[in-house]
């Protein structure tokens, strides 16, 4: 191998890491966010770990966290809990934050 073949592997090897820890990052942060609407609900345990499991379920349904905003919104609204998108928009910026230090800093 040359030293660009090297380089070249070096680049495709990170970029499938950094692709890779962004992904869970946003599951995690779904996850979090899905527990954090679960508790807004009033949701048992058991409901809470079911929902927060469909809330990453969620973020497969298209590009961007349209689907999850509208799915949190609409279900904390549907349990008659008042919120707003810009509080859930807040919530997965703070929650986006907390998951990548769990996961890039976990000390």
């Amino acid at each position: 191998m040359t030293t660009f073949d090297n380089r070249e592997q070096a680049f495709e090897n990170k970029f499938a890491h950094d692709h890779e820890l962004n992904f869970r990052i946003t599951a995690r942060r779904n996850r979090l966010a899905g527990q954090w609407a679960a508790e807004k609900m009033k949701l048992t345990p058991a409901e809470t770990d079911s929902y927060s499991k469909s809330v990453v379920q969620a973020e497969f349904e298209e590009m961007g966290d349209e689907d999850v905003v509208r799915k949190l919104l609409g279900d904390i609204t549907a349990a008659g809990v008042e919120t707003s998108e810009i509080e859930v928009r807040a919530a997965l910026e703070r929650f986006n934050a907390e998951a990548r230090h769990q996961l890039v800093d976990p000390s």
